[in-house]
């Protein structure tokens, strides 16, 4: 199991001066993700900037990524958002980190898609049944499978790190994707139904190549 520590994960965030100039949910969240940014980072090397957006907006949510100059950009936007830790309502105090350790490893895959060159992209040998037209209904399909994607390596990360917590955290992502509708763009119950227990994850695998073995089984249940 991966184990980092904090201090080091602040010296590598961009723009990030000390922990001096977080707020302590800043601080209690980027310390529940470390392990994950650190993997990222060190180990594979994905080129990841922190941001913190000094107030957030309407509707924003308190971590998202984005990819801009060939860089990944995880923002986190709770300062001034009442709203930031409304996903973890219901949620024991004790488990939160491990929520947000999950949360922090899906947004860790967005940016390997990012980085790979193959957002919106189709894996290697998966055909769609009919070619892609350019409009919204595409769109927002492409993005489904894009969270999809992301929400299994954040379920083979906590497999890989966390066995014994898997049960607890898998369910969590269920619950918070059901309220969302049939069309929506994190409507991901179609790949979390199929890795309701870690087995659904291959042993040994690096966790993005066990989340796409998953993935497109998924897909072929998405066309």
């Amino acid at each position: 199991m991966i184990k980092r520590t904090f201090l080091p994960l602040l010296l590598l965030t961009s723009g990030l001066a000390s922990a001096a100039d977080l707020t302590e949910m800043e601080i209690r969240w980027l310390k529940a993700g470390a392990a994950v940014l650190s993997y990222a980072k060190q180990d594979l090397k994905l080129p990841i900037d922190i941001t913190v957006q000094p107030q957030a907006r309407p509707n924003d949510v308190p971590l998202a990524l984005g990819y801009d100059n060939g860089r990944c950009k995880l923002v986190l936007s709770m300062r001034g958002n009442d709203n930031a830790e409304d996903i973890l309502a219901g949620v024991p105090a004790a488990q939160r980190p491990l929520m947000i350790e999950a949360m922090v490893a899906h947004e860790i895959g967005h940016c390997w898609r990012y980085a790979q060159g193959v957002w919106h992209a189709l894996p290697a040998g998966f055909e769609a049944r009919q070619p892609p037209q350019p409009g919204a209904a595409d769109e927002l399909r492409d993005t489904r499978r894009e969270e999809g994607y992301a929400d299994l390596v954040a379920l083979a990360w906590i497999q890989q790190q966390h066995p014994e917590q898997y049960a607890s955290v898998a369910a969590w992502m269920r619950k918070v994707r059901e309220p969302a509708p049939a069309v929506g763009s994190h409507s991901t119950l179609n790949w979390l139904q199929l890795a309701t227990t870690g087995a659904a994850f291959t042993p040994g695998l690096p966790v993005f190549e066990q989340a796409n073995l998953v993935w497109r089984q998924g897909l072929l249940q998405d066309r």
